[in-house]
């Protein structure tokens, strides 16, 4: 009976003793989860950002990890799948006990994963621009606001273009909807008239442009020079390029300013009948600087691959992964809170040589340049602020927002805080 009693005691002390170092090798990463759509219709633009971070994560462990541990990095696919986003950022945090969330491209796609975060109290690094009226103590928008792209796009066709009439063509959800709305108001305050605002949406992964366009072609024949501001996301913009020099519109005549087109979209595209259309980010992989050489570098010895582009949310992905990596260094711990209030007033090298700024309503400071499409798929930049813009999380031109500043410092410690009424609305989810 004792050495039954003994053999089992000394088993139980071999299976501890073999799982001790799988325990410790847990306990010495730090997990990174990576929620980006490698199938569906985002896949064109998301794929790349995944490999984004993974590259950063390899960069950062090369140089020793962070607080002495490797990152480990997390991936999984919520294929373009609103709903899955919740489902797959509750599997990271809950299951995968991952201590910061890089992800998510679409508006719709970051409401879907907001509650989840808010609730498990984890952090998002959110990466592209957005239709702002918005801001979570557990979201960093490292994407730009609509004061960091959208507004100064239109100040620029009006200002150094002339355009007079105004088609806002976007996809059917959050993003395209609430900045044109922002964008519609803002014109009319600039005396544009009703019936010079021409607004569409389509679905998301819509082909057929043919009609769509001659209305476009029609609305710009009225002697009034026009341009189309797009919101267009996803795989849709190859068909409506496509469309657009089928019907021989050119820059020259009705030029198209885009949002959500970069460098990596251009790439599968015949670009010779888009020369002259625009872009507006805060990042082109043509910007001049040793910083952005060092990374386009990087990343085309990461990917193996010499023709592989850079663009706008990859670099958003690069100052908010660097601007976590010093909080967590300087708050000594992966703690949500202790970073959360550390990053406040992190700065990061941005690509265009200077450095970005985390603000107290969770979005940065950055450059907005336009960039005109060249043979090649890059932009020329033809337009920049001469300074870095501070995002702005509720817009100025929305009655219901204009009213509403966000402050993540204590004591005012809100997202929404109304200076007229004196009160914290709480978090926002609409």
């Amino acid at each position: 009976m004792k050495k039954s009693l003994r053999r089992i005691s000394l088993t139980g002390a071999l299976a501890a003793s073999l799982a001790l170092p799988q325990l410790s090798m847990a306990a010495d990463t730090i997990k990174v989860g990576i929620l980006h759509s490698l199938s569906g219709t985002m896949a064109i633009s998301e794929t790349t950002l995944k490999d984004t971070v993974l590259m950063l994560i390899e960069e950062q462990n090369k140089k020793g990890g962070v607080l002495g541990k490797k990152l480990e990095p997390v991936v999984v696919d919520p294929a373009s799948d609103w709903p899955l986003f919740a489902v797959k950022a509750r599997e990271l945090i809950e299951k995968e006990k991952v201590s910061v969330v890089f992800g998510n491209w679409t508006s719709v796609s970051r409401k879907s994963v907001l509650p989840v975060f808010e609730e498990l109290n984890s952090l998002l690094f959110y990466p592209v621009q957005y239709e702002g009226e918005e801001s979570s103590k557990n979201v960093f928008y490292t994407g730009a606001a609509p004061n960091q792209q959208a507004v100064p796009a239109v100040d620029y066709l009006m200002n150094e273009i002339g355009v007079k009439r105004w088609v806002l063509a976007g996809t059917d959800y959050v993003y395209p909807r609430t900045t044109n709305k922002i964008l519609e108001a803002y014109l009319k305050a600039k005396g544009v008239a009703e019936s010079d605002i021409m607004i569409n949406y389509t679905p998301f992964g819509h082909s057929d442009w043919q009609s769509i366009v001659a209305d476009i072609k029609k609305f710009g024949s009225a002697g009034k020079k026009t341009a189309v501001v797009s919101t267009i996301n996803g795989d849709a913009n190859v068909p409506f390029y496509k469309e657009l020099g089928n019907q021989g519109i050119s820059a020259e005549d009705i030029p198209v300013v885009a949002f959500s087109v970069g460098e990596e979209e251009l790439s599968g595209l015949d670009t010779k009948p888009l020369v002259g259309h625009l872009a507006a980010w805060n990042y082109f992989m043509s910007v001049d600087s040793e910083t952005n050489e060092e990374f386009i570098d990087a990343w085309k010895t990461f990917i193996k691959n010499d023709k592989r582009v850079t663009n706008d949310p990859m670099e958003a992905h690069y100052i908010g992964f660097n601007m976590w990596v010093n909080a967590v260094e300087k708050a000594g711990t992966t703690d949500t809170d202790a970073v959360a209030d550390a990053i406040i007033g992190i700065t990061a090298p941005n690509l265009s040589g200077g450095y970005s700024a985390m603000m107290p309503n969770h979005h940065i400071t950055k450059p907005v340049l336009i960039g005109e499409i060249q043979e090649d798929g890059q932009f020329e930049i033809v337009w920049q602020t001469s300074g870095l813009v501070a995002g702005d999380a509720w817009s100025d031109y929305l009655p219901g927002s204009k009213d509403i500043i966000s402050d993540w410092r204590a004591p005012l410690s809100c997202g929404n805080y109304n200076v007229k009424t004196h009160k914290c609305s709480g978090q926002n989810y609409e």
